[in-house]
């Protein structure tokens, strides 16, 4: 049996991704400060390059603050089919390279590389994988390799752009060290103001302060926070499925050939299934209708998108399927939404066309979905009808199916 210390996790993370795939489409935007996003008054930054980041440019910013810092910017509305494709080319690459690969996002692998050694060598292997994703793809790519996913993570960000960085075992606590608190993952700007008031702002000091202080503070987030700063995670690589999925079916008590109830279900189904996929920070690339008639007879129909977890994505092309399944003259038994592929991922993908207001509006209809219930929050179209308000829509959950 391998010990845990003698493992070798490789981390892939592909360089301003997003930009990257519109610079292959065109050569112009190389070596130019490039923003994508949806530009408008009230538009954000969805991604940005390293030349537009030397100005103070970053994700989620507004586009009209972005364009006084960066004037000269070169600002695009985003192509989610393109994103996505080229996502699942690197998937591929790595799924006929490797083993064990985790998927963690659009953009970013982690790689279960231990004993390989005995035939390779890891960083060989991690090197020529990075290589052929380039030249398979055109994408640059960096990778971080250690004994676990913390330290190759915080690696990865180090080697960026376009490089790469191997830590040695038993040299984790050291490598760290010196870095901001910020680089540690799971330490936003929230955790990071209260590290900064207590003193502490590079990971040495946290790695010297009583774990049992950093749990007083912060709860059992601040002992795993005090094991990440010290080089030590044990979590696994995460096997990837595309097949992964979350569901939602509803059979009525009384068949129905109601047109409008039966939008309505899909509707709020589909609502609660992309709330569900945001509270877990994940996102899907493929929806399905499913709808089985009174003589037990079941159509499916499924529809392959961009990667998002947006109602006003998933909705719409729910209701699509389920009109190109609706036979009007049979009476229905059976309704159901799943949605697969997924992916972890947050909604930075989602931003190329929303606007402060509709990220700010999800923000707080999910905010009060957490503190109150799935329920709570309706869209409009879903009230008013008994059969909905008296039944819970969501009732899947994330199953390998």
């Amino acid at each position: 049996m391998i010990l845990d210390s003698h493992r070798a996790i490789l981390h892939l993370d592909m360089d301003t991704f997003f930009v990257s795939v519109e610079r292959l489409n065109n050569s112009f935007l190389k070596d130019k400060p490039v923003l994508i996003g949806h530009d408008g008054n009230r538009g954000v930054v969805a991604s940005c390059s390293y030349e537009a980041r030397k100005f103070g440019v970053h994700s989620a910013m507004p586009i009209k603050l972005a364009k006084e810092l960066c004037p000269e910017a070169v600002i695009l509305r985003g192509n989610h089919a393109d994103y996505t494709k080229y996502s699942e080319m690197v998937s591929e690459i790595i799924r006929e390279t490797v083993p064990i690969y985790e998927k963690s996002s659009v953009d970013e692998f982690y790689v279960d590389l231990t004993g390989m050694d005995k035939f390779f060598g890891c960083l060989q292997l991690a090197s020529e994988l990075r290589q052929n994703i380039t030249k398979e793809t055109g994408l640059p790519v960096s990778f971080g390799l250690s004994q676990n996913k913390t330290v190759s993570k915080v690696a990865t960000g180090e080697a960026k752009p376009n490089n790469q960085k191997k830590i040695d075992h038993g040299r984790e606590k050291a490598f760290l060290a010196p870095l901001s608190v910020k680089k540690i993952p799971m330490i936003g700007a929230k955790t990071y103001q209260t590290l900064a008031a207590l003193g502490i702002r590079r990971v040495k000091m946290l790695q010297e302060m009583p774990v049992e202080l950093l749990e007083k503070v912060f709860g059992k987030n601040g002992i795993v926070m005090w094991k990440k700063a010290n080089g030590i995670d044990n979590s696994r690589v995460e096997p990837y499925s595309e097949r992964k999925s979350i569901s939602s079916e509803r059979t009525f008590g009384q068949d129905t050939t109601d047109n409008k109830h039966l939008k309505t279900i899909i509707l709020t189904m589909t609502e609660h299934l992309a709330y569900q996929l945001r509270k877990d920070d994940m996102l899907t690339a493929c929806v399905a209708v499913k709808v089985r008639y009174s003589d037990f007879n079941t159509h499916t129909l499924q529809a392959k998108i961009p990667y998002t977890s947006a109602d006003h994505t998933l909705i719409p092309k729910a209701l699509e399927l389920f009109e190109r399944l609706f036979d009007k003259r049979l009476l229905v038994r059976l309704v159901g939404v799943r949605l697969s592929h997924l992916v972890h991922g947050n909604y930075q993908i989602n931003l190329f066309d929303d606007t402060e207001e509709m990220i700010s509006l999800y923000q707080a209809m999910d905010h009060i979905r957490k503190k109150h219930g799935d329920q709570k929050v309706l869209k409009a179209a879903a009230l008013g009808v008994d059969a909905v308000r008296s039944f819970n829509p969501f009732k899947g959950q994330i199953i390998s199916t």
